[in-house]
């Protein structure tokens, strides 16, 4: 499986908005897709019951890029839907 850093900017402020609306927390989910003879990475972010997708994707050395990905499209997302945060 493909390595991570520490440093999560965008996961840490979509946990933080969930908490203080009061609802679950986000659940990441990582995908794959084969492509030649490279695997690329992505990752899916399910918040209040809605799948949100990373608009990228990428090698697997960056695995947390595709989870920050997820992250900022939820927070926008989020920030689009709901006017309550």
């Amino acid at each position: 499986m493909p390595s991570q850093t520490t440093s999560t900017p965008w996961q840490d402020r979509l946990a933080e908005v969930c908490r203080e609306c009061r609802i679950e927390a986000p659940h990441f989910q990582i995908v794959s897709d084969r492509r030649g003879g490279r695997t690329a990475w992505s990752s899916i972010v399910t918040v209040r019951g809605t799948r949100i997708e990373a608009r990228y994707w990428y090698d697997g050395r960056n695995i947390t890029n595709a989870r920050e990905d997820a992250a900022e499209a939820a927070l926008n997302w989020l920030s689009n839907n709901f006017t309550n945060w």
